[in-house]
């Protein structure tokens, strides 16, 4: 972990999370893997996450509400949202105990599995008669990794993307995800005393450029070649998780 001048704090803030917007304007997601991942290079992962609630929250809360189908999304998706709450609190409560370099560790896990995952592209499908056990299971699972780490995506993400839902639903069923993923952070960080008022602010401040990284993102995906783009992201990502977890063990 690097130190860093208190001053120079708001303006690590606003680049993190105008970066993080750019990514989530052009990708659709990807603001708590950029923007977690680049604050625990100077805070610990649970302190970055406490930052990342208020522009991930509102960020999402758009993203599901623009969707046409959201009553069928949170229908479907019950089983998992709730696994998802139920699974940060208890990640919140038994990582609040370890020392900073294992939820390092976790994070560094964390993005390397995302990072892999998504470069082998490996196509999904599952069988409806087994979302009534996997949905709450993978929310379960992603809730316990969020609640150390900050980052909701894994294996949310290659669940939801499992369904077989098309492209506007699809994007709409991630943004409910993540707007109760992060709604369930930010209320476990909050009721165990690690959502300090510090972060409060800092949150307060990471909005704007994070809504102004979404508007240039989403310019730029009509004008940038998007999978070379997802590539290079992926690739620094992997590189960035990887370090982490070095970092962690040594």
């Amino acid at each position: 972990m690097f130190s860093i001048d208190p001053g120079a704090m708001p303006v690590v803030i606003i680049l993190v999370f105008l970066l993080a917007g750019v990514v989530k304007g052009i990708m659709g997601m990807g603001m708590p893997t950029v923007a977690v991942g680049l604050m625990s290079l100077f805070l610990t992962p649970i302190e970055a996450a406490g930052i990342l609630i208020l522009p991930g929250f509102l960020t999402n809360v758009w993203q599901m509400l623009a969707g046409p189908a959201l009553r069928a999304v949170l229908r479907r998706l019950a089983g998992m949202l709730i696994g998802i709450v139920a699974g940060t609190a208890l990640g919140v409560a038994f990582l609040a105990g370890h020392s900073s370099m294992f939820t390092v560790f976790a994070l560094g896990a964390v993005l390397s599995a995302y990072a892999l995952l998504a470069l082998g592209a490996l196509p999904l499908s599952m069988p409806a008669r087994h979302e009534t056990w996997l949905g709450p299971l993978a929310g379960l699972i992603t809730g316990i990794l969020s609640g150390g780490t900050g980052i909701f995506v894994i294996p949310m993400v290659p669940y939801i993307a499992s369904l077989g839902l098309g492209r506007e639903v699809l994007i709409q069923a991630l943004g409910t995800a993540f707007t109760v993923a992060v709604l369930a952070l930010g209320l476990s960080l909050w009721f165990f005393g690690k959502l300090t008022p510090d972060a409060a602010g800092w949150s307060m401040l990471a909005v704007i450029p994070a809504f102004i990284g979404m508007a240039m993102g989403q310019w730029l995906r009509a004008r940038l070649e998007a999978e070379t783009f997802r590539r290079v992201f992926l690739w620094s990502v992997l590189a960035l998780g990887i370090w982490m977890m070095i970092r962690a063990a040594v």
